[in-house]
């Protein structure tokens, strides 16, 4: 495995300075994309959705749970294999204390297009406490893309269409199937309005592992990640469900 160099602690702060100018930097830029981001328009939400969780039906309004904001994670559920996704999965061990979120008038929940029994027995199995409702039999997970079936909407997704989707990788002409993904709503008395929605590697910045990973030397030990040759190949597939890793 490729280590860093060693250095004299002079020449480490050197570089550890030169370092911090560029954190500086991205802490000023992702600022700037953060004030971008709330500066966007937001969209009326006029058409109805149902969800679904153990307590029964549910509006979109009533995901607020009385509060001003709504984050939704679109969670993947693996239907061929009845399970939910790894990295999905992954997401949501990385969300702390709902108290957290509440204490700024924010609900976080997830929505699934699977039957709710399954979403209920996959929870209990992480022991997870978000609110998570099934979006199965109504249209939102195809309005906001998270489902693809070119049978039943058109397809996007990361707000490219197909052309330019089966551009970048010629697999997704043949492929369906569930995706990933974050949306944020703003409610105002009982309307509601869509202000945000992000997909692909959205999710990263929410992976307190991931952002733990990428203070160390090693980093995530991911293939891709640069400089090369500090990654473990034999671990490239390293992602389990938290109750199936080895100790």
């Amino acid at each position: 495995m490729d280590l860093p160099t060693i250095a004299s602690p002079a020449e480490w702060r050197t570089a550890r300075l030169e370092l911090l100018e560029q954190e500086k930097e991205l802490t000023r830029a992702r600022d700037r994309v953060a004030a971008a981001r709330r500066r966007l328009p937001m969209v009326e939400m006029e058409k109805e959705y149902l969800f679904e969780s153990t307590d029964g039906k549910a509006t979109l309004l009533d995901l607020f749970e009385g509060r001003r904001q709504l984050l939704v994670w679109h969670f993947m559920w693996l239907h061929d294999e009845d399970a939910g996704c790894p990295s999905c999965s992954f997401i949501v061990d990385n969300i702390g204390h709902l108290a957290h979120l509440h204490a700024r008038d924010t609900t976080l929940v997830l929505v699934s297009r699977a039957p709710v029994e399954r979403l209920e027995g996959w929870k209990e199995r992480m022991e997870w406490q978000v609110p998570w409702y099934s979006s199965l039999g109504s249209d939102f997970n195809y309005d906001f893309h998270a489902t693809i079936d070119e049978s039943v909407a058109p397809v996007e997704y990361n707000y490219r269409g197909i052309e330019q989707l089966v551009r970048d990788n010629p697999a997704w002409r043949d492929w369906s199937g569930e995706q990933p993904g974050i949306s944020a709503f703003l409610r105002d008395g009982d309307r509601v309005f869509h202000t945000y929605s992000a997909y692909d590697r959205a999710g990263d910045i929410l992976l307190g592992t991931y952002n733990w990973l990428d203070h160390t030397a090693l980093g995530r030990q991911e293939e891709w990640e640069e400089p090369p040759g500090r990654s473990n190949a034999q671990q490239m597939t390293w992602l389990r469900y938290h109750d199936e890793y080895d100790d």
